[in-house]
Parts: structure tokens; C-alpha cells; sequence
């Protein structure tokens, strides 16, 4: 999983004007990539720890910050890591 991971391009980059939101929604997915890789854990896996349909695990590694708004990401993500931090630049 870790080498597919690596390999994987962001289905949608960030655009060159992009919003405040959108870079905290692509920061966010980040933290889903860097913990699958830390913690060898599949998508699958991380589906059912957060109670979400498998595909969307592979949305969210994908960047494709459009499916998702804040709210559900940052949900998404405490339910992982309850001591979460993200930085708005």
C-alpha cells in the first residue's frame, strides 16, 4: 500500500488561485496520505475505522478536495487523530 501511495498523483492539484478552503481541504487529504503510509493501513481499513463507504478513502488520497467539504474532512480526520493540527497559510 505504502508504494502505491507514493506513486499516486493528486487527481485534481491545487489551482494556482487557489481558496484559503481549498488548501485546508488539500492539507487535510494530506493527513489521510501520511497516515495510511504511517500506519500501513489500507484504504479499506480506514473505510470501516471511520465508517464510510470504501471509495471514499480513495477520493480523499486522490485530492480530490471537490467531494468534500471542511466539516467532513476535519471529522474524518480527528476521528483518526483527535489531537489534529492544521496550519492556514
Amino acid at each position: 500500500m505504502r508504494k502505491k501511495l507514493e506513486n499516486v498523483e493528486p487527481s485534481h492539484g491545487l489551482p494556482e488561485n487557489a481558496t484559503k478552503a481549498q488548501k485546508v481541504k488539500y492539507k487535510l487529504c494530506e493527513k489521510f496520505v501520511e497516515h495510511i503510509q504511517r500506519h500501513g493501513t489500507s484504504q479499506a481499513e480506514l473505510a470501516r475505522k471511520l465508517g464510510i463507504d470504501t471509495a471514499r478513502p480513495n477520493e480523499i488520497v486522490r485530492y480530490r478536495i471537490d467531494l468534500f467539504t471542511i466539516d467532513k474532512l476535519i471529522e474524518y480526520a480527528e476521528l483518526l487523530d483527535p489531537s489534529l493540527k492544521i496550519d492556514v497559510a
